[in-house]
């Protein structure tokens, strides 16, 4: 269920969040929880991706709401995260979220700091692409 996009302030008003700001909680629950239902309802119908995976199957474009659920259960496999977000540029367009990744890659430590870039079409996100701060030579042992 999508959050309230609405954040108290100290003064008693209440400012509406971002879309990008939505947009990478949303992320955020996909990849630490493995819920992905917050995402897919901001996608667009026809959202694509691209991620750095030195996989084949994941080197190209890929396409569609269920290829990201996919992909969060293919991470979540290796991959236990909390993602922090550090900094957020925005415009009606394109947001940008710089985020650090800390928990454990194959069971071992893992932390690394990467960005995302969410394309918008209205009030939907149409693409994202992630770019990682240290490649990953491999999820394998």
């Amino acid at each position: 269920m999508m959050k309230d996009n609405y954040t108290g302030q100290p003064n008693g008003r209440d400012v509406k969040t971002s879309l990008c700001s939505r947009a990478f909680q949303a992320f955020r629950s996909a990849f630490e929880d493995g819920d992905t239902t917050d995402f897919l309802a901001l996608a667009t119908e026809d959202f694509h991706f691209s991620i750095p995976l030195p996989y084949d199957d994941w080197k190209d474009k890929q396409v569609g709401k269920q290829r990201f659920k996919e992909l969060v259960r293919f991470e979540r496999e290796v991959l236990c995260l909390k993602l922090t977000p550090l900094i957020e540029l925005y415009d009606v367009h394109f947001g940008v979220v710089v985020f650090q990744a800390e928990g454990t890659l194959n069971k071992q430590a893992y932390r690394n700091e990467l960005t995302v870039v969410f394309e918008f079409e209205g009030d939907r996100i149409k693409s994202f692409k992630e770019f990682v701060g240290m490649p990953l030579k491999s999820y394998e042992n």
